[in-house]
């Protein structure tokens, strides 16, 4: 099952955290993959790591906030290495800098821009890059990496990236309508607390946050990629439009 031999992956924000989960365990299935971060090297390490693994991966470095540097790169991969069928939006958080909560009050115009040109403009971006290809051979897998505070109310200074990942949800929804005639499917995925590094090494905080979840643990990148291979396979052809809660049961709907 989920078998992704023949398919090329395109990930963003791959280089580390979540979205490298997400490429290592694409590639393991089979899947040609694309490496995308803003940072060169840890794009470069990634693709490393599955390269040593037995896989094919590309790294594509580019920003995708940038509407031109988005279509010149994903134009030159498929001519070197063939269409892309899936991709993977993965990039998220505040733009540059920390992730720093912040209440609405507080925030700037300029904070505004930053949260949406990432969360949401960044999505918008790479689709436009791909989807007329997908059309035209009448098959593609799109999925977003939102996060359950685009859905529900959090009093912890994430207006603005909420408001940015609600968005991205919102629009996910209707690409799905708009291409569901044309083989492609587009879902989003809306994450709860997650390690990034996996690391394993839990803090009293940590431990704190975990024992508040049904499951009793937070997540790790596995958790993500394993969802996302399933909705790139061909048994989730029937799944689009949807917006599926991964979260350790901290929220249902």
């Amino acid at each position: 099952m989920f078998d992704l031999k023949g398919r090329t992956a395109l990930v963003t924000g791959s280089g580390q955290g979540v979205g490298a989960g997400i490429t290592e365990l694409l590639a393991a299935q089979g899947a040609q993959v694309a490496v995308n971060d803003i940072d060169p090297q840890r794009a470069d390490e990634t693709v490393r790591r599955i390269s040593e693994a037995g896989y094919a991966a590309h790294a594509l470095p580019f920003d995708v906030t940038d509407h031109e540097a988005v279509r010149g790169a994903i134009r030159g991969f498929e001519r070197r290495s063939g269409p892309v069928d899936i991709l993977v939006n993965n990039v998220g958080n505040a733009g540059s800098g920390a992730f720093r909560p912040t209440s609405f009050r507080e925030s700037d115009p300029s904070d505004w821009r930053r949260f949406t040109e990432v969360n949401l403009f960044g999505v918008m971006n790479c689709v436009k890059a791909v989807i007329d290809g997908m059309s035209v051979r009448r098959y593609g897998r799109v999925i977003t990496i939102a996060s359950g505070s685009g859905v529900i109310g959090q009093a912890i200074g994430v207006s603005l990236y909420a408001a940015a990942k609600g968005g991205a949800i919102s629009f996910m929804r209707h690409l799905a309508m708009e291409t569901a005639a044309d083989g492609i499917t587009a879902n989003t995925i809306a994450l709860g607390l997650i390690d990034p590094a996996a690391s394993g090494r839990e803090g009293a905080r940590t431990r704190e946050m975990a024992a508040r979840l049904p499951v009793g643990r937070i997540g790790v990148p596995s958790d993500p990629a394993s969802l996302c291979a399933y909705l790139a396979s061909e048994e989730a052809s029937w799944i689009t439009g949807q917006t599926l809660h991964l979260n350790g049961g901290s929220y249902t709907s």
